[in-house]
């Protein structure tokens, strides 16, 4: 994983409902990469801070008990650009919730205009190790798993 596009999470109800910040500025690096002399944020990564947010709350709805892999994304559609000095606000709620994945939809806005919309899939697979609690990882990333909700300073129950 190259970037991290939450800066914060704002809410996280288990089963239902994620909503995050990411505040944009000049000093990213892909900012300035898309269109010389005009920064925007690319879209491809207000679908990856979407996407963030919406895996978070499928591996926490799942327990984090599977590791959550992005599956698919459907229905994306684009409204307005996102600029430094935006703060996009990205929602996910779940759209279907089951043992081996889970569908969301997702949306991020800058203050009241919504700027993107999508739906996206996420896929649980079985640990290597079971679920023992102390799972070995698939790969060494760890975007989908409790372990960024730790990184960004947030504890959770463990119901």
């Amino acid at each position: 994983m190259r970037w991290i596009l939450v800066d914060r999470f704002l809410e996280l109800e288990k089963g239902s409902y994620a909503k995050t910040i990411k505040n944009v500025t000049l000093g990213e690096d892909h900012i300035h990469d898309q269109f010389p002399n005009y920064p925007i944020m690319p879209n491809t990564l207000i679908i990856e801070a979407m996407a963030q947010t919406g895996g978070i709350l499928a591996g926490y709805s799942l327990g984090f008990k599977r590791q959550i892999f992005l599956a698919k994304i459907e229905k994306v559609t684009f409204n307005d650009i996102v600029i430094p000095g935006d703060q996009m606000i990205m929602q996910a709620w779940v759209d279907d919730l089951r043992e081996e994945g889970c569908r969301v939809k997702a949306q991020t806005s800058v203050g009241d205009k919504v700027i993107a919309q999508a739906y996206i899939m996420f896929v649980g697979l079985e640990n290597p190790n079971g679920n023992n609690g102390s799972p070995k990882k698939i790969g060494k990333d760890f975007i989908f798993a409790s372990d960024l909700l730790a990184a960004l300073g947030l504890k959770l129950d463990n119901n």
